[in-house]
């Protein structure tokens, strides 16, 4: 089975759980009725700001660690002071 398959069985699987508990045909163990009422809409908001804060802290881990090749990161190193010494002139390039 494809990792594609097993995100769609195990999502489907989730949304069933969730919407059966949502609309109370599935009682939630260990918690009163009430609190159940006020936490379960909040999931589906919860899980997309965690997703969010992941997928911005994933690309600043990556941005930060951007190291790709030692070769051309050395190589820009070397252009950098040619840059700057071209500001003044203003001969941006």
């Amino acid at each position: 089975m494809a990792r594609a398959h097993r995100v769609a069985v195990y999502a489907s699987a989730f949304l069933l759980v969730y919407f059966l508990a949502f609309f109370a045909v599935l009682p939630v163990p260990f918690l009163d009725p009430d609190i159940v009422a006020q936490l379960l809409p909040v999931i589906p908001w919860w899980l997309l700001v965690s997703f969010g804060a992941y997928s911005l802290a994933s690309l600043g881990w990556g941005l930060f660690t951007f190291q790709d090749c030692p070769d051309a990161y050395h190589e820009l190193l070397k252009v950098t002071p040619l840059y700057l010494e071209l500001l003044p002139a203003n001969l941006n390039p």
